[in-house]
């Protein structure tokens, strides 16, 4: 079966410099975008039910752009000014560069990892005194708790997101090609959409051995999955089998 379109189930990137474009241009297919799932803030009474207390923490760990729009968020709707002398943990460049939307960079204390939670705690095991406090939605890998725990540091989880499934009612009688996913909360939007939803011809791509596994889990076959040696980016995967499908 040729491919002659695609659905990523993530919002249309914001440059036009995007490899999905490039993708589309070289392999003469049409690459739609829509997000299956979006974030939800968490709101204030529920946040103090979590006996979150701003004023107790002097570093914060961001790990996404989420992270830092939810903790502002809270702490505008607390009526909390973030002291100058906060520390801030964040996982890679474009989290650290994402928070100069709230504070002025060169006048902080910013610390950035190298883009895996593991590197980042390098970081954070050079400044064990702090109370710190890790922004989350409530879909958390283990892997950041288990290696905060590992640094034997004081640290308080607060959830002050959540992710939530998109009605994708509109796409009901609307079939692509290929439907890529990158997070398992991906394919359950589609099931809780569509519980009757047929892969048929339909291929499946997963970027990750979580989405992989959910992709499984759910009886569906997964066509192309990301990254391997070969392919290490998801564009990269479906131009490989854009091309072999295409050819035949």
């Amino acid at each position: 079966m040729k491919v002659k379109t695609i659905l990523v189930s993530q919002p249309a990137p914001k440059t036009e410099t995007s490899p999905y474009f490039d993708l589309s241009d070289k392999q003469k297919v049409k690459i739609d975008f829509r997000s299956f799932i979006h974030v939800e803030g968490i709101s204030v009474k529920e946040i103090r039910a979590q006996k979150i207390d701003l004023s107790k923490f002097s570093a914060i760990i961001l790990t996404s752009r989420n992270a830092v729009d939810h903790f502002f968020r809270t702490a505008e709707e607390m009526r909390f000014k973030v002291p100058d002398s906060m520390k801030y943990f964040c996982q890679s460049e474009a989290v650290a560069y994402y928070l100069q939307k709230y504070v002025v960079y060169r006048k902080r204390k910013i610390y950035v990892g190298n883009r895996t939670f593991p590197e980042l705690t390098k970081l954070i095991k050079k400044h064990k005194s702090e109370q710190f406090l890790l922004p989350s939605s409530d879909k958390l890998k283990p892997l950041i708790p288990d290696e905060l725990n590992k640094l034997g540091i004081a640290w308080t989880r607060a959830d002050l997101y959540r992710t939530v499934v998109s009605d994708l009612s509109d796409l009901e009688n609307v079939f692509y090609d290929i439907l890529v996913f990158f997070s398992p909360s991906g394919i359950e939007s589609l099931l809780k959409n569509f519980p009757d939803f047929k892969q048929n011809d339909t291929r499946i791509a997963a970027f990750g051995p979580s989405t992989v596994k959910a992709v499984t889990d759910a009886g569906l076959k997964c066509d192309i999955v990301a990254p391997s040696r070969e392919t290490p980016s998801m564009t990269m995967a479906l131009e490989k089998y854009i091309k072999l499908a295409n050819k035949k």
